[in-house]
């Protein structure tokens, strides 16, 4: 068997899996990304990301994952049909939490690091040589920028990876040390479109292809340890886990499929969830409704951070008043100084 017939029968594999596409790039990537890479990090775009710095431009390399590494195959998986208007209609109730749509279902990494497991098998019932590791999402390699070298989209001016099918999709990938036949790069085709950069709640999208994570909502949300910047809390309105209004409003995903994978489907009690009813959670009840999903990984404490500073953008009521009230003496600085914030929106002196 050859390697195109090789690839032919991965990509067969990958969609019997869910996999909406497969693609083949090189080992390592272009010198201009290290240049772009670490521009980027000097600019200090990376906020409290050490582990960028810390790995630097040895993630543009494969071999960094598996030093025999001939190739990295990387997969997309979809997990949304881009119909913007329920998450509209959350981002437009003030009283209501607003999460990520990738983040509603399953845990991405448990789910497609099992598949990619199987799909490795496959490789190695085909190609007895193969050796090599997956990744979702947890090791130190750019998955965008393997998978827009390998050609399964391109990258947007939100830095995200494009299809003519959308964005709401997962990456992930492995490394081979089989020498497949490299996929042909896509061009790109955002043209003079400037919506993601115009609708960006906090302007973290600084230029086309050029991202300040320390502006950006979901870094805020998710990968921020401490007190989110007072001047930025305004403009997060409701979201407390992510943000997905540049993808909302990209015209590419109006072509998305309507077909959800069963591990996706959103979990009801999370599609619009009372942003009073969440700040009322313990931690075990936290723990309890958010297992075995990715937003788990925030914590208790920055949850609950979140949750403050959306109910500081929410409506003034005697519920929501009350509702910051109880957590005034939290056990938590951090919860806290969110919370004297929150009630200081409202007119609460505290």
């Amino acid at each position: 068997m050859n390697g195109a017939e090789v690839v032919a029968n991965l990509r067969r594999e990958a969609r019997r899996l869910g996999f909406a596409d497969l693609a083949v790039a090189d080992i390592s990537l272009p010198t201009e990304e290290g240049e772009r890479l670490s521009a980027w990090l000097r600019a200090g775009f990376g906020g409290a990301m050490d582990f960028l710095s810390r790995w630097g431009e040895r993630r543009l390399d494969g071999r960094t994952l598996s030093p025999k590494g001939a190739r990295v195959i990387m997969v997309r998986f979809p997990y949304g049909n881009g119909d913007s208007r329920e998450a509209q209609q959350v981002l437009s109730d003030r009283r209501l939490g607003y999460c990520s749509r990738y983040a509603l279902g399953e845990d991405y990494h448990r789910v497609l690091r099992k598949r990619l497991i199987a799909l490795s098998r496959f490789l190695k019932a085909m190609a007895p040589e193969h050796e090599g590791r997956v990744f979702v999402d947890s090791a130190p390699i750019s998955e965008v920028g393997f998978a827009a070298a390998a050609g399964l989209g391109w990258r947007g001016k939100h830095t995200l990876l494009v299809t003519r099918s959308g964005s709401f999709f997962f990456l992930g990938g492995m490394v081979t040390n089989v020498p497949l036949p490299l996929s042909a790069p896509v061009p790109d085709h955002c043209g003079r479109c400037r919506r993601c950069l115009e609708a960006c709640p906090t302007g973290a999208i600084v230029a086309p292809y050029r991202l300040d994570a320390r502006r950006c909502i979901s870094y805020l949300t998710i990968e921020h340890p401490g007190p989110i910047p007072e001047a930025l809390r305004p403009l997060m309105g409701n979201r407390i886990y992510g943000c997905d209004d540049c993808q909302l409003v990209c015209p590419w995903n109006r072509f998305a499929s309507g077909e959800v994978d069963s591990d996706f489907i959103p979990r009801p009690e999370w599609r619009a969830p009372s942003l009073v009813a969440l700040f009322g959670y313990r931690e075990e009840e936290f723990l309890q409704h958010s297992r075995g999903m990715a937003l788990r990984r925030v914590g208790y404490e920055r949850f609950l951070r979140n949750v403050a500073v959306a109910l500081g953008n929410a409506p003034t009521s005697a519920e929501v008043v009350a509702a910051l009230s109880q957590r005034k003496e939290d056990p938590s600085l951090l919860v806290r100084a969110h919370v004297r914030w929150a009630l200081a929106r409202h007119g609460v002196a505290v």
